[in-house]
């Protein structure tokens, strides 16, 4: 292992065997593969839930909580990926991830009680929390500073994916089984939807084997000919230069990550953390997830059959998908910023529709009945979601891969992706509470929340849109210095 970067590792010259596009964004896919994951395990247990309950005759509120269990482990596997992932490099957290997700998947496709069955939903969950700080991570680190906007939202990409097939799995299962407590192949088919997570699970952990250490992970061991080599093949450049600039944004890295790292003047953290934190939580608190989680209960609330409202469902996942990919080919064009003021206002905009809409709505047995004005909530849900696709659901993920500087990149991510399903949590076990007060207060509040985060934009958000990473810490400088 090199001590030094050495003048013969680059000099700046062509490389014929140099970056080519295809290679990156390949490389970028297998690691947003933990997206997919991600996705399919916080999405499967959907279409099972109802089977689980009356497998084990669970009380709803026993069931409610081992729905909500995956999300405890995800808040702890965050937190602690960033450590792991300073310490043994961003492949091993990539492997370490996969495993937990093979082991949850078995684990919850074999379960013998509702007890053990929520212990495996907690393991699949730190690996969602890890595969969600390390997929960023590693993508900003690997893809060079014009593609770096496209490829990190690979990983919204994968996750939206994840849970469509998700959703589809599970209604394959069922249409062939014909109901997911019956039995098929000496198993109940709802077992057979969590076994089913362990062909991506297995893929994800081969095809990590096949891809480069982060070349920022290397220089941080001194490795400096290994990341002479990854760069050359991915990043470009003058190979020399881009070393000594990493090695430079590493001066004074400790040996051992801890969260010391990522304190400040700021409540006890750098201020640039807290605009992660922030991020992280206003993408929960609009209510995405309640869309997702709960929108076939909602649908079915106010007047829509049971068919109607899967359907709606299944057009919001496939809704979602697309807008996702026009975020692709808008996010390295217009900027982040922008984008995140266009989503928090459009979100808005929607959930203050829906406010209105559920506001004004006579309430029979507890149930605001839309009426002639279901269509007009049923295309503000949609365009929610939209504004959601294009915007804060990718950009947030962007962000957090790319604007920590080298130093705290890994340690700050975790805490921010801690704070987002720490929200996700709240957000979730919250909603029907407050839709039990009335729809129109959960959407008020998720109104305000998004009304919060167009101000939150304008004032505490810098562009990062072509920054190398290696000066993201005169961003970082900014933050520190701003007085607002």
């Amino acid at each position: 292992m090199s001590t030094t970067p050495s003048a013969d590792l680059g000099r700046g010259q062509p490389d014929p065997d140099g970056p080519r596009t295809i290679r990156t964004v390949i490389v970028a896919a297998t690691a947003a593969l933990a997206g997919f994951l991600f996705g399919f395990d916080t999405a499967v247990i959907n279409g099972a839930v109802r089977a689980i309950g009356e497998q084990f005759e669970a009380s709803s509120l026993v069931l409610g909580f081992s729905v909500a269990s995956a999300l405890i482990g995800c808040a702890i596997g965050a937190w602690n990926a960033g450590r792991i992932a300073d310490r043994y490099g961003r492949i091993r957290v990539m492997l370490i991830a996969s495993s937990l997700f093979v082991i949850s998947a078995l684990g919850c496709g074999l379960a013998f009680s509702l007890y053990d069955l929520v212990l495996w939903r907690v393991v699949g969950g730190l690996g969602v929390g890890a595969a969600s700080v390390i997929a960023p991570a590693y993508i900003a680190e690997i893809a060079p500073a014009r593609l770096r906007g496209r490829l990190g939202s690979l990983q919204q990409m994968a996750i939206v994916t994840g849970i469509f097939v998700a959703l589809l799995s599970n209604y394959a299962l069922v249409s062939f089984s014909g109901g997911a407590s019956n039995v098929m192949f000496g198993l109940e088919t709802w077992r057979w939807m969590f076994l089913a997570e362990l062909v991506p699970a297995l893929l994800y952990g081969v095809l990590a084997l096949t891809i480069p250490e982060s070349p920022r992970f290397l220089v941080a061991k001194q490795d400096f000919k290994q990341a002479a080599d990854v760069l050359r093949r991915f990043v470009g450049g003058d190979v020399n230069a881009k070393i000594e600039q990493i090695r430079k944004t590493l001066v004074g890295k400790p040996d051992r990550p801890s969260f010391k790292m990522i304190r400040g003047a700021a409540v006890g953290l750098a201020p640039i953390v807290w605009v992660g934190i922030f991020l992280s939580v206003f993408q929960q608190f609009t209510g995405i997830n309640v869309i997702f989680y709960y929108s076939t209960v909602l649908w079915q609330a106010v007047g829509f059959t049971e068919q109607n409202a899967l359907a709606i469902t299944v057009i919001t996942s496939v809704t979602n998908i697309l807008t996702t990919i026009a975020a692709i080919m808008l996010i390295d064009k217009i900027g982040r910023k922008p984008l995140l003021l266009i989503g928090a206002s459009g979100q808005f905009l929607c959930l203050g529709t829906l406010a209105v809409l559920f506001g004004i709505a006579p309430v029979v047995d507890g149930v605001p009945e839309l009426g002639s004005t279901a269509p007009i909530a049923l295309v503000a849900a949609n365009l929610f979601v939209v504004f959601f696709g294009i915007s804060w659901g990718p950009v947030v993920w962007v962000m957090l891969g790319e604007m920590f500087d080298n130093r705290i990149r890994a340690m700050a991510i975790s805490v921010a992706a801690a704070a987002q399903w720490a929200a996700n949590f709240f957000i979730s076990v919250t909603f029907p509470a407050l839709a039990d007060i009335g729809l129109a207060v959960a959407y008020g509040f998720y109104t305000a929340c998004a009304f919060l985060a167009i101000f939150f934009v304008l004032k505490f958000i810098r562009e990062t849109k072509g920054i190398e990473l290696e000066d993201m810490d005169k961003l970082e400088a900014t933050y520190a210095h701003s007085k607002g």
